[in-house]
């Protein structure tokens, strides 16, 4: 499993209110990604938002941090996002009442 943590920089005319409109009008869109487990979507009083992203393989993320995805975020925050990608090793889930521990994937590539 791989989680993405993604972050851009608000442009000033994005404020708490817009942000939280926008993202709870695309958060169906997200239902239908190839790979995708889970997406948080985040906001800072600080002025950064994003999301963190569980995904299933890193080829899923990597093919999503890319193109059109990508070509939006510049489109409506004026900058590209940092993305930083990282292996996950074990989850404790208490909603669930599981832990979970996970197969090597990104160092066996």
């Amino acid at each position: 499993m791989i989680t993405a943590v993604v972050r851009y920089k608000l442009p000033p005319q994005i404020d708490y209110a817009a942000c939280r409109e926008h993202f709870h009008k695309i958060a169906p869109n997200f239902r239908e990604v190839t790979g995708l487990v889970s997406k948080h979507f985040i906001w800072s009083e600080s002025g950064w938002a994003g999301g963190v992203y569980q995904w299933e393989r890193i080829e899923d993320a990597e093919a999503f941090y890319t193109g059109p995805w990508l070509e939006g975020i510049i489109q409506r925050y004026g900058t590209k996002p940092q993305i930083d990608l990282f292996e996950v090793f074990a989850l404790t889930d208490n909603t669930c009442g599981k832990v979970e521990l996970f197969e090597e994937t990104v160092a066996s590539r």
